[in-house]
């Protein structure tokens, strides 16, 4: 549905696109990721025909975007951008009208979304008494009401608290049941790796991992040991034949050098923390994620495509 072909696009001395390509099939769910200023939001307004490349190609279903097409398409930006002195149902009516829904029916489905966000007591509400999350899912309900075949959505998650961001993540596997394609951008790679088909993380401008998610964590092995513990987490720090670590308060994900048994390590562990949880299972997304934008940040790293 989405070809984005050899993307560049610099501002002054900047690179912010440096050969971005890849392709979004229909139905699939798309992560888009990397870290803050990685170029997703650049990429995604290119996408949009919001702003134009310095090179490269962008085509929807193989064709270039048309001011017709675009309303196959639906965009939540990062940033908000309701009417806050107005009421929240007329907003909704407004923006739904603007993507050619009659006015009756706008407000018809609008209060239908209203309800299934648990909304609807907030309907003749004006924006800015809503909440940070309450404001971010009426924006996305301004999303759906012109029944679009493609979302994008940057940042979805942002300002959701955790039972929120659960509504979320299930209306968009909802939307994906529908048939609906999806592309969203995000830096919480534990959004990604529960929701995401196919992910292309950038870094600097650059594409440093593209696939299937299944695939990418194939390729990294299953060699991550996850680890639970109680006791000070920096000394965990003195173990050796470690690649990586993820390292939290009480929680640590490590991947080991090859050649390395788990065992060995876990040994190790046992004279330095009390270990409450000890599994070896395959890289998260966030592991996997580090492990990449390391690699890339250091000389001579290079570019790796799945």
């Amino acid at each position: 549905m989405l070809q984005v072909e050899h993307l560049r696009k610099t501002y002054s001395a900047t690179v912010a696109l440096d050969d971005v390509t890849f392709e979004v099939r229909p139905g699939e769910i798309f992560g888009l990721i990397g870290p803050n200023g990685a170029g997703k939001t650049t990429t995604i307004r290119i996408s949009l025909d919001i702003i134009e490349p310095d090179s490269g190609t962008v085509r929807f279903n193989r064709e270039k975007l048309t001011p017709e097409k675009k309303n196959v398409l639906a965009y939540l930006p990062e940033e908000r951008g309701l009417y806050r002195k107005s009421k929240v149902i007329d907003v909704l009516v407004y923006f739904g009208t603007l993507r050619g829904v009659q006015p009756v029916e706008a407000r018809k489905r609008a209060e239908g979304w209203l309800k299934k966000f648990e909304l609807s007591a907030y309907g003749n509400r004006k924006v800015d008494e809503l909440s940070k999350g309450m404001q971010q899912k009426v924006q996305f309900i301004s999303c759906l009401l012109h029944d679009p075949e493609l979302l994008i959505l940057d940042e979805p998650f942002s300002g959701l608290d955790p039972v929120n961001q659960i509504l979320m993540k299930d209306m968009i596997r909802e939307l994906k049941q529908s048939g609906k394609t999806i592309v969203f951008s995000t830096h919480q790679m534990e959004q990604a790796e529960k929701l995401c088909d196919k992910i292309c993380l950038i870094n600097k401008g650059k594409v440093v991992l593209y696939g299937s998610l299944s695939e990418i964590k194939k390729s990294h092995g299953s060699n991550a040991i996850h680890l639970e513990f109680e006791g000070e987490s920096w000394r965990l720090r003195e173990l050796s034949d470690v690649a990586t670590m993820d390292l939290y308060e009480n929680y640590a994900e490590i991947k080991m050098k090859d050649g390395i048994d788990g065992q060995i390590l876990l040994k190790r562990a046992i004279d330095l923390v009390t270990v409450k949880k000890f599994s070896i299972e395959e890289a998260s997304l966030n592991s996997i994620f580090i492990e990449a934008v390391s690699q890339r940040d250091q000389p001579g790293g290079e570019k790796n495509v799945n």
